[in-house]
């Protein structure tokens, strides 16, 4: 375990017994850090329900590509934690993430704090002290009560399409969602907002208008559109004529408008905009795996895998599959016990031939792989029960050895997969 694990496994102990919403407890902190996010580079504030990450990895592409230094936090991470923390372009070294935790520790002094509030101060305080021009900054649940929603005058503030998803905490309608994430949007500051259902747009534009902040709106303010070969984005300064996304599926062609909307507003040019499309990197989204024990023990078929988990998500992953070369697909699903399982898998079943449950390895939160082969089933998607992945990809390939083999469910499986398999 390397130290900053150590440190991390810590400050589990000093999480709330319940988790109540509030910036109470993170401004304590940051008052007492003096106030590092008062000084973090301009920042771009990204929330919404999916694509928050894929959008986010376009435009630091975006930005990168004309020479800007970027830092970026988003989460959850998938291998290891300091993926959560690239600073000025490059992920933050372990012994540096362990000295800012003992200080936001220290400074902390025991208080009742979550595990999200505390590593958010630490990154605000990586930002503060290392010089950059942008800081890009990914929602972690909901936006208006939400950790990093402590920055006064971003910038810029994106949100990407709002769904159901985390009713526990952010309400069980969409109107009331759209106005969690709603509450990242600052007097004055430009939002870009995806495409959205008409109850979270009116929301949002709501939100927006009350607060004087400029709209750049898809379908109002511009447009991007999947053309043979490529796509194009259009807005009221002119059109790009683009490559289709490096990231995987039709739903990309949307983030990437999302992306460019948000690059134009911050002056980028179009060679920006086609290295936001053609060089973001976004792993366990629709992720081809091609090296590894799972992709050796896989032999002629092919190993994918992605960590969407809610119903939206699952709509995302069914018409990937459905414009992929033919050849049968099987599934290896595990997820945790407050998605809507059913809502997920039910689009799915039109594309998949199979579907082996497994249980999320170390995470107390998993569904029993009996409870989601038993949700399988009911939506009409043939399934068994594996212990573990790997028993599951053996098991698939010894039935369909040139299958295309899809292991998704939960970010948590997908960071899981990616450790074990190297």
């Amino acid at each position: 375990m390397t130290t900053s694990d150590t440190i991390l496994s810590r400050l589990m102990a000093l999480h709330p017994k319940v988790i109540d919403l509030s910036l109470d407890r993170m401004h304590r902190l940051l008052a007492a850090l003096g106030h590092p996010e008062r000084a973090v580079p301009p920042v771009i504030h990204v929330a919404g329900t999916n694509g928050k990450g894929s959008t986010q990895a376009m435009i630091r592409a975006g930005l990168e590509a004309g020479g800007a230094r970027v830092h970026a936090y988003t989460s959850p991470h998938l291998a290891e934690f300091r993926e959560r923390i690239r600073l000025a372009g490059t992920l933050i070294e372990d012994a540096a993430l362990a000295d800012l935790l003992a200080e936001v520790e220290a400074a902390n002094d025991g208080q009742p704090i979550t595990f999200f509030e505390i590593t958010t101060a630490a990154a605000f305080l990586a930002f503060a002290r290392t010089p950059a021009d942008f800081t890009l900054l990914e929602v972690g649940l909901g936006g208006r009560l939400d950790a990093t929603n402590v920055i006064a005058a971003p910038r810029l503030t994106v949100i990407t399409p709002v769904s159901i998803d985390h009713q526990q905490y952010l309400g069980d309608t969409l109107p009331l969602i759209a106005a969690e994430k709603a509450g990242i949007i600052k007097p004055r500051v430009p939002v870009v907002i995806a495409a959205q259902e008409d109850d979270a747009m009116r929301v949002i534009e709501a939100r927006a208008m009350g607060l004087s902040a400029p709209i750049l709106a898809h379908g109002q303010h511009w447009t991007v559109a999947a053309e043979p070969g490529g796509m194009v984005f259009q807005d009221d300064h002119g059109l790009w004529d683009l490559p289709r996304p490096v990231l995987m599926g039709a739903h990309q062609v949307q983030n990437a408008g999302t992306a460019l909307a948000a690059l134009r507003a911050l002056g980028a040019t179009e060679a920006q905009a086609r290295a936001a499309v053609t060089r973001a990197e976004w792993p366990a989204r629709m992720q081809r795996l091609r090296r590894g024990p799972l992709v050796d023990l896989a032999g002629g078929a092919e190993l994918w895998l992605d960590g969407g988990h809610n119903p939206a998500g699952g709509e995302a992953l069914a018409a990937t599959l459905a414009a992929m070369s033919a050849r049968p697909t099987h599934l290896i699903c595990g997820m945790l016990n407050t998605k809507d399982i059913a809502g997920y898998l039910r689009p799915l079943a039109r594309e998949a031939a199979s579907l082996t449950a497994i249980d999320i390895p170390g995470e107390p939160n998993t569904l029993p792989a009996r409870a989601t082969a038993e949700a399988a089933r009911g939506v009409g998607l043939p399934a068994t029960e594996a212990a573990d992945a790997a028993q599951a990809v053996a098991a698939i390939t010894a039935r369909d050895p040139g299958a295309r083999i899809l292991i998704c469910g939960s970010l948590y499986l997908a960071g899981r997969v990616l450790r074990e398999n190297g």
